[in-house]
């Protein structure tokens, strides 16, 4: 080795230790750990298995601690009682804003003058809600119809194989992606329908090969060949998104007419539209087929489940005045009256649900725990709480919390369950899968409506099976931490045909 090298060397290592500057725990913080290596601390470790290494640290340092990770302060807080002392705190204090702006950018390359996430909240939410909510859901169950059962019915009869991820995230998100941005004019014939699903098809393809180097996008560690890659893939999700493209498009939703408007209103250049309707892409569709999949495979692999949902449908179809064949839209009524599917898709979340709620400390301040104490959090640090560990995986709150029970969420009386306790107090927070708080999802409603109808739809004209019965519930793709819904390490193979 050169004496260049070595000094090349120690010089890194000097800076390294300078940057990180030891800090020491002052009276009234949290407990703090900065790991053995300097300014990195805990990075690998957190990015290899967050769940694993804050499980570590919880046992290690209680429900509140700071670690040291690739230079950043992350003070984690895992006490479901505490949770709204973050997530209603107003943004002069702790702020979410410039961190999603800065993952906007480092993931989409999406740059919007004068940002303010909570202006653009206030004015998709009415697109969201009420008649608006009750219009997207017809339309979502039309355009699940037009891919769901016409690539079924157009690859012939008999049965079809595919992984059970692709199958629910594919028609999800193709379907999602119709209902919101547009079907091909005049709608609704038979060549318009053809033409959608040759279309949805080409944007789910392109978008799931973005979605796949989501977490290296997001943590910077891609490789010469995967940035290549992302290039190309980014810009044809841009073209086939462009503003331009999307104008002659028939049924766009109120949702995307106002999103739309919003960006215009601020100045923002179409190149720059088609990048945000890219994120907004993922914002809304990116985890209702992941949430699918889970529903489905705890249903196929848990027999008495499978039974209930069942059992809970088949009357509603019979009280329907057609039959489920010649039905244009599901009945509000029968998407209300399934407090079974309700309690499988609320155990599913539980359980595959990992977000991070993040929030950016601006000033020097205090915050106060739900059991009286109280610890003072650094201006400049980063504040994380994680529902995944606590509460939806806490077995003092769920009895068992790693197995899946179906009526976890059902009162013996058939009603919805909702009192969890922690510490011998009613928990507000008991399961937290679409956040909390001033950013919690506004789509929340649509998702949940969509995923139900795709469920009732497989469920009610398909059979689909597993090909091996017996298939081990696989791992997660522990990169996926932090980002919504957990996705598989692998797909599960299926099998469906339309039902004679």
């Amino acid at each position: 080795m050169s004496w260049a090298v070595v000094f090349g060397l120690l010089a890194a290592l000097l800076l390294l230790l300078l940057l990180t500057r030891r800090r020491t725990r002052r009276p009234g913080e949290p407990p703090l750990d900065l790991g053995s290596i300097p300014w990195l601390g805990y990075a690998l470790e957190f990015g290899k298995d967050a769940a694993s290494f804050l499980t570590r640290m919880k046992e290690k340092h209680g429900d509140i601690f700071t670690v040291l990770v690739g230079g950043r302060y992350v003070t984690v807080l895992l006490d479901p009682h505490s949770y709204d002392m973050v997530v209603w705190e107003p943004r002069t204090r702790l702020d979410f804003h410039a961190y999603a702006a800065f993952l906007m950018e480092r993931i989409f390359d999406v740059q919007l003058p004068h940002y303010s996430p909570s202006e653009e909240k206030s004015k998709m939410k009415p697109t969201l809600l009420h008649k608006e909510l009750q219009a997207l859901t017809e339309a979502m169950y039309t355009n699940l119809h037009t891919v769901l059962l016409g690539d079924t019915m157009e690859a012939g009869s008999g049965w079809h194989e595919m992984g059970l991820l692709e199958f629910s995230y594919s028609f999800l998100l193709r379907a999602g992606y119709l209902t919101l941005y547009g079907v091909e004019a005049p709608p609704h014939t038979q060549e318009s329908q053809a033409q959608d699903r040759v279309h949805s098809a080409d944007v789910f393809h392109t978008f799931r090969q973005l979605d796949l180097l989501l977490p290296k996008l997001a943590r910077g560690s891609l490789s010469v060949g995967d940035k290549d890659q992302v290039c190309r893939v980014k810009g044809r999700l841009w073209k086939l998104l462009s503003p331009a493209r999307l104008a002659s498009r028939a049924h766009r939703s109120k949702w995307l007419e106002s999103y739309l408007l919003h960006l215009e209103e601020m100045g923002v250049s179409e190149e720059m539209q088609a990048r945000a309707l890219v994120l907004q892409l993922w914002a809304t569709q990116g985890n209702m087929g992941p949430a699918a999949f889970w529903v489905l495979l705890f249903l196929l692999r848990t027999p008495e489940a499978l039974a209930a949902v069942r059992g809970e449908l088949e009357p509603m179809l019979l009280q329907v005045e057609q039959p489920i064949s010649q039905m244009t839209a599901l009945p509000q009524k029968v998407l209300d009256s399934m407090p079974v599917l309700d309690s499988v898709l609320s155990e599913s979340l539980r359980l595959t649900a990992a977000p991070f709620i993040t929030r950016e400390v601006v000033v020097d301040m205090a915050l106060p725990m739900a059991d009286g104490r109280e610890f003072t959090l650094r201006c400049g640090d980063r504040l994380l709480l994680f529902p995944f560990l606590s509460p939806q995986k806490d077995p003092e709150i769920y009895t068992d919390p790693e197995v899946f029970k179906y009526n976890r969420f059902l009162n013996p009386d058939g009603s919805e369950k909702k009192d969890f306790y922690k510490d011998g107090k009613r928990l507000k927070n008991y399961s937290m899968p679409w956040g909390a708080g001033h950013n919690q999802c506004l789509g929340r409603g649509y998702a949940i409506s969509s995923i139900k109808q795709f469920v009732f739809l497989v469920l009610a004209r398909f059979d689909l099976e597993l090909i091996s019965p017996d298939v081990e519930m696989p791992l997660f793709d522990l990169s996926r931490y932090g980002f919504g819904l957990m996705q598989p390490e692998h797909d599960v193979p299926v099998r469906y045909r339309i039902r004679p």
